[in-house]
């Protein structure tokens, strides 16, 4: 092995040989040394332990440790050939293993025998089945009287690793034991005081125990050391990024006679919490390093305002601000919302424009010109702002609105477009966890917004089952109750037609609640009870509740004879939608029957009443969102959970905890908890692949704070990490393309 290689970063073709070394990478991404020793194992089992095979799902991928029941061979009576079928037993479930033409089978699969097996679980004939499964028996050493396994093989863990079909568990076992025997020593990114402190093993003990642990606590301590390894070398890789965007040059922009109008005018008083955030983002558009902060507050909560004021500390020095936002029904919505905020005078100096993909030629010649020439100060829009013949005059401000709907490489087109690196204000109403905000955006400042303004009522939330007739009656004589009072009502269905989902009105990116991009996997499709009950006696039954049939059930209903209804969904255009939203803003739509393109930031004072059908299929935050386009002009808002879930179900319990809280911040850990937290740097970000190993940002909570803390230490006397040579190496390895470009682009 050459002397400049490190041992980590040999390619497994070279380490294991070709054949394996293929499956490996075309299976599970694995490249190299440090990738396969990094592929930790999911958890360990023993000779004498069974899988409890009642526990297994249906097109599952699994590796289970089992006994052999029975086998037998009989002659396939369609075609020439045999079947082996054997049955495996966890003690009380079977589950059947079938070999077609391998006669060989029987004479290995003994009854008594036990050993490892990995495959898909299928169904035949009502039993749940593996087909050509992969497998290794148990070669049991027996004591001196010959009867029972040895005690030490017994007791001993076997490391049981996420696998793909061509490199089963115990192959990529084989695979780490060759890599081990021959990898020697390696180089420590902890530094050894700092190991020697919190009593951790080294970075070679580490990765030997958890892979060849002889007993439970040896894979303990390895796990508790390469868990602090990798908090303390992700940390160390934000904190170094963060020290890199602050180095560059910007233009500081500072508030003047524009701002100092608009405060002046302005008709309401900031809260305490508008007030302090504006003065954390003044102060840091007032440096020459570039503003990288991101504002999270409750919706409704005025972040909007916090962003306006920042544009305008833009404009005073000559400068131009970009909103990008996600939908144009929210971009549309920002413009008319802004010019009002602003007033007539104001906004005919600061010409807001919009700019978005659905503009007719001559529109976004206009907008564009007005753009590049610096006459519109303000500039909104989607998508389109990032295309190529989108150019600024000077760039000072990037306000990202929900930026979860955003991907990476789209924030980082727009803030080239800044002759100089312009400020970056992030803004999102989904409450991120402390230790989550610190993990994917460690290299931004974070500021709050808790407070909601005055006149904000509180919104009671209501559980409502399909299963109970009166209750569900009860939803639409409570709405037109709502609207015989003047007040309007948001219906949300989670399709557009039958069995068709809402198309993305997101630009890329998904949210860091995963179960907002589709129906959570734990939801069963179940028929659901949503028409015959909108208009008894009889109607014909839907899976999903969608826009068109449950638009025209409502328009049927008695209860509701008098109701102005309208459709929105994201198949509409723009000038549809902005259409519909208008008329609807304007309270010329009574009952707004829509899917979740309302989701995001629509602002309709009246509303007062919001429907979630099929409640189940949204994620917590979404559900929280969605809750938050009623009750905001001081009119009492209610939510109606509408839900197929059963009680005590993941499903149901998503949907209980939104009705229990309207504490956003309550609900983003308790989804957290629920959901866990799944891929916190690539997947949610970029598309990477997975990004956190062994930390999990709720159960570690402690240990990432704790972590980031020691590693501005080691940074704050070395930041080039000229000492500290391992950890400059780790950094290297830990960020592979895909999670750089994240980290340099967020």
């Amino acid at each position: 092995m050459p002397f400049d290689v490190d041992p980590l970063d040999v390619k497994l073709s070279t380490a294991i040989g070709g054949r394996s070394a293929t499956a490996l990478s075309k299976g599970l991404g694995l490249e190299t040394v440090g990738d396969l020793l990094t592929h930790y194992p999911r958890r360990y089992a023993r000779l004498g332990e069974l899988t409890a095979l009642a526990e297994l799902e249906i097109d599952a991928n699994v590796t289970i440790v089992a006994e052999v029941l029975s086998s037998e061979k009989r002659v396939m009576k369609a075609k020439r050939g045999s079947i082996v079928e054997a049955k495996i037993t966890d003690g009380s479930g079977i589950l059947t293993l079938t070999f077609f033409n391998q006669p060989y089978r029987i004479d290995q699969l003994v009854p008594g025998v036990r050993g490892m097996f990995s495959g898909k679980i299928g169904e035949y004939k009502g039993m749940r089945q593996l087909a050509h499964p992969n497998y290794k028996l148990f070669e049991d050493a027996l004591d001196d009287v010959g009867v029972t396994i040895a005690r030490e093989r017994v007791l001993k863990p076997i490391p049981v690793y996420p696998a793909s079909a061509a490199m089963p568990s115990w192959a990529i076992q084989q695979a780490v034991e060759q890599v081990l025997d021959g990898l020697g020593p390696l180089a420590d990114p902890v530094p050894p005081s700092l190991r020697s402190e919190r009593g951790l093993l080294t970075y070679s003990r580490a990765l030997e125990l958890i892979h060849r642990p002889q007993k439970d606590a040896d894979w303990r301590s390895a796990q508790s050391a390469l868990r602090f390894q990798e908090a303390f070398v992700l940390q160390a890789a934000l904190l170094r990024q963060r020290a890199v965007l602050r180095a560059s040059a910007a233009a500081p922009r500072i508030p003047g006679t524009l701002s100092a109008e608009f405060d002046a005018a302005m008709p309401f008083t900031l809260t305490g919490d508008q007030t302090v955030v504006g003065e954390e983002i003044a102060r840091d558009m007032a440096s020459e390093s570039p503003m990288n902060r991101l504002l999270q507050g409750e919706v409704g909560s005025g972040k909007t305002l916090v962003a306006l004021r920042a544009m305008l500390a833009v404009a005073d020095s000559g400068g131009q601000s970009a909103l990008l936002a996600p939908t144009e029904v929210l971009a549309s919505q920002h413009l008319r919302s802004i010019a009002k905020t602003l007033g007539p005078d104001l906004a005919a100096r600061l010409r807001p424009t919009l700019l978005t993909g659905q503009m007719t030629v001559a529109e976004r010649r206009k907008a564009t010109l007005a753009v590049v020439s610096g006459n519109a100060q303000i500039v909104i829009g989607t998508h389109a702002l990032l295309s190529d013949s989108v150019s600024f005059f000077d760039l000072g401000l990037v306000v990202v609105d929900e930026q979860h709907r955003f991907g990476v490489e789209q924030r980082e087109t727009l803030r080239q477009k800044g002759t100089k690196p312009p400020h970056v204000l992030v803004l999102t109403a989904t409450p991120i966890p402390r230790t989550v905000a610190m993990t994917v955006f460690g290299d931004l400042d974070i500021s709050t917004i808790s407070e909601l303004p005055s006149g904000r009522t509180p919104i009671k939330s209501f559980v409502v089952p399909y299963t109970n007739p009166v209750l569900f009656g009860r939803v639409w004589s409570r709405a037109a109750e709502e609207i015989s009072r003047g007040r309007q009502v948001f219906v949300v269905c989670p399709a557009i037609d039958a069995n068709v989902s809402e198309p993305a009105d997101r630009l890329g990116g998904e949210s860091l609640d995963s179960a907002d991009a589709a129906p959570p996997a734990d939801v069963p499709v179940k028929k659901s009870k949503i028409a015959p009950m909108l208009e008894m006696p009889t109607a014909p039954v839907q899976k999903i509740a969608n826009v068109t049939e449950v638009s025209a059930a409502l328009a049927r209903n008695p209860v509701l004879a008098s109701v102005r209804i309208a459709t929105l969904h994201g198949r509409m255009t723009s000038d549809e939608k902005d259409a519909i939203m208008r008329s609807f803003a304007q309270g010329e739509i009574d009952m707004l029957v829509a899917t979740t393109v309302i989701e995001v930031g629509v602002d309709v004072p009246n509303a007062s009443v919001m429907v979630v059908l099929d409640a189940e299929r949204f994620g917590v935050s979404q559900l929280h969102q969605l809750r938050g386009r009623v009750g905001r002009g001081g009119v009492p808002g209610i939510a109606l959970f509408v839900t197929n879930a059963e009680e005590e179900t993941p499903a149901r319990d998503r949907v209980d905890v939104v009705a229990s809280t309207l504490d956003g911040f309550e609900l983003a850990e308790a989804d957290l908890v629920m959901r866990r937290e799944g891929d916190v740097l690539s997947t949610i970000q970029s598309g990477g692949k997975s990004s956190l190993r062994l930390l999990r940002v709720v159960k570690d909570s402690e240990l990432i704070i704790e972590a980031r803390e020691v590693a501005a230490a080691v940074l704050a006397v070395d930041p080039q990490l000229e000492t500290h040579e391992a950890l400059r190496d780790a950094l290297r390895r830990r960020l592979d393309e895909t999670e750089a470009a994240f980290l340099a682009k967020n």
